[in-house]
């Protein structure tokens, strides 16, 4: 059988170690092209370019076999410009990450390297976003490769439902305190935020946006419980956002008398 030809984009810019880590374990599954931002996208969440020119430059960062791409874009913008215009067939497998920080609960709403993955979703292409707890630009993503490459395996293999990609974050966790995978939902968690007002020297206000995260959730189903608790979570995430149990309520207003 050929390869499986997979896609890597992420949203902390192409030559971040978690992105170059991902790579390197795909290089182990099959055929890679990577199109990620020339530089951090965090938080963009679904964003696209339409009031500006992209710019796509061929690179080569590491003495590999890989085919990279830096784009001016927003991670979705990598995602639309590899499937549209650089490869000449649908990849396999579309993956996102791994993300220095968070995703879980809320934050898949903010998340660049989680609309990365949707956009591949939504094109037809099956795909995971990966991120670890950890903000370090140095933090340990050795530990979870053969987590990376066994949850990418089973996707291959098995597929995903339809309009279903997969969000897949590590706690902060040494190997040997790591408990396994666990399927879970997403937590009802959200920011209570705040913004700091400052002056320039010139008297000008500005804002620094501050918060807090809170946890409302207390299930042993969540992503966050899982976390916290030393298990890698699977939250399978769907880009048809219907609120399908609200049909029938808002069937019964009158809206057309």
């Amino acid at each position: 059988m050929s390869k499986p030809l997979i896609l890597v984009t992420n949203d902390d810019g192409i030559s971040a170690p978690g992105i170059r880590t991902l790579i390197a374990v795909m290089q182990e599954i099959g055929t890679v092209v990577v199109v990620a931002p020339d530089s951090p996208q965090s938080a963009m969440g679904h964003a696209i370019t339409i009031n500006s020119t992209l710019h796509l430059n061929k690179v080569s960062l590491e003495n590999a076999p890989v085919t990279e791409y830096s784009c001016s874009g927003t991670p979705v913008d990598c995602v639309k410009l590899a499937v549209n215009e650089i490869l000449k067939q649908k990849p396999d497998l579309c993956v996102s990450g791994v993300n220095h920080g968070s995703n879980s609960s809320i934050n898949v709403i903010y998340s660049g390297t989680m609309s990365a993955a949707v956009e591949a979703g939504i094109e037809g292409i099956p795909a995971i976003g990966y991120s670890l707890l950890d903000y370090d630009w140095n933090a340990d993503f050795e530990t979870f490769k053969p987590y990376i490459k066994k949850i990418a395996l089973e996707v291959l293999q098995k597929g995903l439902p339809d309009s279903v990609v997969l969000n897949v974050n590590f706690p902060k966790r040494k190997e040997e305190e790591l408990k396994g995978i666990k399927i879970c939902r997403q937590a009802k968690a959200m920011w209570e935020e705040k913004f700091d007002k400052r002056k320039t020297p010139q008297g000008k206000d500005y804002y620094w946006l501050t918060g807090e995260f809170v946890n409302q959730d207390k299930g042993e189903d969540t992503d966050e419980w899982a976390l916290e608790n030393g298990y890698i979570s699977v939250v399978p995430v769907q880009f048809d956002m219907t609120a399908h149990h609200a049909i029938q309520q808002l069937n019964n207003w009158n809206l057309n008398n």
